[in-house]
């Protein structure tokens, strides 16, 4: 694979963005529209999880079986045929186009850019699965200062524990929902090992 490291960029394609002074720098827009598209964060996924560059059947294998749920030995050439067309004419193409991947049409390789690693700073920005976490965080802080108001008036059953004990329990809460962050994070990073996150 030593040689598909130095896929070079498309002919001309460097002297063609420095004569239309465009900037190899993702953009926010740029970034968002790559990762709308399921198909394409796992592209990005499978590739951070080797490090190295792949080969294009290689690629549309591992994705039809992710898409599937199935094995790689077990898919059928009509499911990677299917993924294989729509990368190659289209997903590839495009993050091609947005320097997030170089893509050998000719040779069938792709290797990521460092431009890649920049999008997992928006993933938690595209919805994938739910409540998003500025919203969670907000309602908290709302039954947070409930509590201890409560608790404050001395209103019924917050009587029943010193203030300085809610106190406790909303510093509890908020430790307990950092930790579950941290996790959802880990379980939710592009490149980790098994089926892709999102």
């Amino acid at each position: 694979m030593s040689t598909a490291a130095s896929v070079p960029a498309r002919p001309g394609e460097t002297n063609e963005r420095e004569r239309n002074g465009e900037s190899d720098t993702l953009t926010q827009e740029t970034a968002f529209e790559i990762l709308s598209c399921r198909r394409r964060r796992h592209v990005v996924h499978y590739l951070l999880q080797r490090g190295e560059p792949t080969s294009l059947h290689e690629l549309s294998k591992q994705l039809a079986a992710w898409e599937n749920e199935i094995s790689p030995e077990a898919v059928t050439y009509e499911q990677r045929m299917r993924v294989y067309t729509a990368l190659r004419q289209a997903h590839l193409p495009k993050m091609d186009d947005a320097a997030i991947v170089r893509f050998d049409a000719n040779g069938g390789t792709i290797r990521l850019t460092d431009d890649a690693t920049k999008l997992e700073v928006y993933l938690d920005i595209v919805p994938h699965d739910g409540l998003p976490w500025s919203s969670y965080y907000l309602g908290l802080c709302g039954v947070a200062v409930g509590v201890l108001t409560a608790a404050l008036l001395e209103l019924f059953p917050f009587n029943l524990l010193p203030g300085i004990a809610w106190g406790f329990v909303v510093v509890a809460l908020f430790s307990a929902s950092a930790v579950a962050h941290k996790r959802h994070d880990e379980r939710h990073h592009l490149g980790q090992e098994g089926k892709p996150p999102i």
